[in-house]
């Protein structure tokens, strides 16, 4: 099996949908414009999908509250530090500082302005 895509209820899946495109590199692939609008959003590589979708008949998670390793949008870097600033820039907010893992590979976790955390990660060995 291929997975095809992951999907999460958020508060407002326009405006943050509008982000993730205008400043993650995200393409919109499909999307509604009546309730719950959903948008499918596609990764740079072509290779990743996102819903983001506002469903208010269905709980609506903590995001903002939950620790950074419950649930994260891991994106791969080049230039960590250019990345992180550039996000901080366009309003995400910082989870710490950048660390550096043994084998040299950098992670740093940040949230979005709707509180969803993403993670960025240069990784000396790519996952895929």
């Amino acid at each position: 099996m291929k997975l095809e895509h992951v999907a999460i209820n958020v508060e407002d899946a326009r405006a943050m949908a509008a982000w993730y495109v205008e400043h993650c590199g995200m393409s919109y692939i499909r999307k509604t414009d009546t309730i719950p609008y959903i948008h499918f959003l596609l990764d740079s590589s072509g290779q990743s999908v996102i819903e983001l979708y506002s469903n208010p008949e269905v709980p609506l998670p903590d995001y903002r509250n939950m620790k950074p390793r419950i649930l994260h949008f891991a994106f791969v870097v080049e230039d960590m530090q250019t990345e992180h600033q550039r996000l901080i820039t366009a309003g995400a907010t910082a989870l710490g500082d950048i660390e550096t893992l043994p084998d040299g590979s950098q992670l740093c976790f940040m949230r979005d302005p709707w509180g969803l955390t993403i993670q960025l990660a240069k990784r000396s060995t790519p996952l895929v």
